[in-house]
């Protein structure tokens, strides 16, 4: 289920750092550092959870130190503070890296932060507000949700669109981020000289279901082509209707510019019948090979895109990365955007990643900007 993150505001405690550069021990050996770990479980968010292995397979489970947080946190925050704990208990963990940081990650940020203040804590995806989250930890990242309000038309555009069409339901549009991102879409493809439509699909949570949704995006995607002509590209807000979506779009040549959550894995793999061997899980060259070579068989080549990375999967990599070289004290500051910039970049194989610090109004509606909490955009991969 597609999580929409709270936009209320506040400041952000400023936190000083010590550096955790290895030091030398008694006998004069570099004593090694370790990394903290904490995702969801397979079932939870496998992206994260096979990033995560990805980290431990590269380095080694003597420097990365992997656990998981219970898949009904929401109820459970006190096993994730305790999970973490166990973390920060190893003297030699000098960095903790959460994705996705959900509900209970400030309070078990807040508990590390009172017995380790040296430790470097990086949290991706926040489940909680601004003003929460960016007090406790030292960098924060999230996709540029409103952003891609303006980025999608722009990319449908380029891939050929002269129609929008955008799925939600009633239950989504009450989310004011998603509420805002369809505004601006709507303003951008005017802006563009494409026509927009508001489509109303079913809800996946009502009487029908995901099998009725589904349904209804497989039978409305070739009945908008065949009134707009194949220069349409389709848009949803949920999860459970990319699959179908992408499947119905190649299928009736229409355009795909970009999923609810941008992703090589996102539903191009079920919507294509990609097989992926155990060996290539979490492979993301693999499968934007498999997902170009299938688009192009069916003659969608140029008219499909996404970003190079699954967003939760760059900030798991990205976090252990930051967090390495500021333990080796390559990285000198506990919040070093550059720094940041340059990893996420590399990890997305060149593709530009753009940062916005997040900005908005305190408790008494004074502007201020949160200069550790990063909203990140990335540029797209074509197939």
């Amino acid at each position: 289920m597609k999580k929409v993150i709270p936009l209320m505001l506040a400041g952000v405690l400023a936190l000083s750092f010590t550096g955790c550069k290895p030091k030398n021990n008694a006998s004069g050996d570099n004593k090694k550092f370790k990394i903290g770990v904490m995702t969801g479980t397979v079932a939870q968010g496998e992206e994260e959870y096979r990033s995560a292995e990805n980290m431990v397979k590269k380095y080694g489970k003597d420097m990365i130190l992997f656990k998981t947080y219970p898949d009904n946190f929401m109820k459970e925050q006190e096993t994730t503070v305790s999970n973490m704990m166990q973390l920060a208990e190893d003297p030699n963990v000098k960095a903790i890296v959460m994705v996705q940081a959900v509900p209970g990650a400030s309070a078990a940020f807040e508990k590390v932060r009172e017995k380790r203040p040296d430790i470097l804590l990086i949290g991706g995806v926040p489940g909680e507000d601004p003003d929460m989250i960016g007090g406790k930890a030292d960098i924060v990242m999230q996709g540029d949700e409103l952003a891609m309000g303006n980025t999608i038309p722009q990319q449908a555009k380029k891939l050929g669109a002269k129609v929008f069409v955008h799925y939600s339901f009633p239950r989504h549009m009450a989310y004011p981020l998603l509420s805002q991102r369809r505004d601006l879409m709507k303003a951008e493809c005017e802006k563009l000289g494409m026509k927009f439509i508001d489509a109303t699909a079913p809800d996946p949570l009502g009487d029908a279901g995901v099998p009725g949704a589904q349904q209804f995006i497989l039978e409305d995607v070739p009945r908008v082509i065949k009134e707009y002509g194949k220069d349409v590209n389709f848009f949803s807000t949920n999860c459970s209707m990319q699959e179908p979506l992408i499947k119905a779009t190649l299928e009736n040549g229409g355009i795909f510019a970009q999923q609810c959550c941008p992703s090589p894995f996102h539903g191009y793999p079920g919507a294509l019948g990609i097989e992926i061997p155990s060996d290539s899980a979490g492979d993301v060259n693999y499968i934007v090979a498999q997902t170009k070579e299938k688009i192009a068989a069916k003659n969608g080549s140029g008219r499909f895109s996404t970003w190079p990375v699954p967003m939760n999967m760059m900030f798991v990599e990205a976090g252990v990365e930051y967090a390495k070289e500021y333990c080796e004290g390559k990285i000198t500051t506990k919040n070093d955007v550059e720094a940041l910039k340059r990893i996420c970049t590399k990890i997305a194989n060149g593709k530009e990643m753009k940062f916005e610090t997040y900005k908005g109004k305190d408790k008494n509606g004074k502007d201020i900007e949160f200069k550790n909490f990063y909203m990140i955009l990335s540029d797209y991969i074509i197939y």
